[in-house]
């Protein structure tokens, strides 16, 4: 080394940090953020589940105890159960049978439309519970997508997914139950609650229980966590909106997206009035947020022939799901 290189400054090279953070991989950071916002979500997934375990327990509860004894559950039992159950929490493990059920049918239901997300690395939440203290413990399940979709194929598998898987476990739910209900003939007559009977539901009654009218058959608690799980596939299913069934309305026909919802909408006016009030519940959520659709990044591609078979299933299914009126209350 030279005397002139002993005087001469060190490069500047010399005073940058062990660790540079200019010189990390350009997406480390968002994969960072990313890691932060599955943890939250993870956190807050656990802690929605937990309640809606708590709160479909209670309502399975009440279930086990109406079918123990022969009748349909009594509306006002529904709130009174939960003073009891404070008093005597035992009582929550006669819930186990609906809990399970239910829960199983609607993760199946979350996890399809999440695994098709990972499928098209579209970022989304874990699945999110909703307690509440309704006739069935919950108000379903939801994910959160948080990236855009690209192309009308990744669409929709996201929006079929979901439903589908859904469907393949309640209906195995549903047919054991039908086999080890209890018939109580005019078990309807004087219940102050009354479920309607979905085709899926008449069509396993006529065949694993041939000449049992389905009115008269008195449906196991897993049963009934099944007929949930048909009616929350039928509303995910109307094709409109950001439902799924709009989702997959979108991605066949997205020209049509608004007509259409506006129709439905429309419709579930006089099948609110004539048959069960809900539905003037879903016309205006639909009429507030339905005509919106987030865009595609590719809208132009076409789908390929098997999706449009696979839409057709979704219609059947719809169908094979749908009630006019899923409960009457007396």
């Amino acid at each position: 080394m030279s005397d002139q290189d002993e005087l001469d400054p060190p490069p500047i090279e010399a005073f940058r940090p062990v660790v540079n953070t200019w010189e990390l991989p350009p997406n480390a950071f968002w994969e960072d953020r990313e890691a932060r916002q599955q943890r939250k979500s993870l956190a807050i997934a656990i802690t929605l589940f937990l309640l809606t375990l708590v709160s479909t327990l209670a309502v399975g509860a009440q279930f086990a105890s109406a079918y123990s004894t022969g009748q349909l559950p009594d509306f006002d039992d529904f709130f009174s159960t939960y003073t009891a159950l404070v008093a005597h929490p035992q009582l929550l493990l006669a819930g186990v049978p609906f809990a399970f059920t239910l829960i199983g049918i609607l993760l199946a239901h979350e996890l399809g439309h999440f695994f098709a997300c990972r499928y098209y690395g579209i970022s989304a939440s874990y699945p999110y519970f909703l307690p509440a203290p309704t006739l069935i413990g919950t108000l379903g399940a939801f994910i959160r997508i948080r990236s855009p979709i690209y192309n009308r194929k990744a669409l929709f598998d996201v929006g079929l997914a979901g439903p589908v898987v859904g469907f393949l476990f309640a209906i195995p739910a549903l047919a054991i139950a039908v086999l080890y209900s209890k018939v109580v003939p005019f078990s309807e007559a004087h219940a102050s609650i009354v479920f309607g009977q979905p085709l899926a539901l008449r069509f396993l009654v006529a065949i694993l229980r041939p000449g049992v009218p389905a009115g008269n058959l008195l449906l196991h608690p897993i049963g009934r966590a099944a007929w949930v799980g048909l009616f929350a596939t039928a509303l995910n299913l109307l094709p409109g909106g950001q439902l799924d069934g709009g989702h997959i309305l979108y991605s066949v026909a997205s020209k049509y997206h608004k007509k259409i919802t506006l129709a439905v909408a429309l419709l579930l006016i006089p099948l609110g009035y004539f048959f069960w009030r809900g539905w003037i519940l879903w016309s205006v959520l639909l009429l507030a947020i339905g005509f919106r659709h987030p865009p595609l990044l590719n809208r132009w591609e076409q789908l390929d022939r098997t999706r449009l078979a696979w839409a057709g299933v979704a219609i059947l299914i719809f169908i094979l799901c749908f009630m006019p009126m899923p409960v009457l209350i007396r």
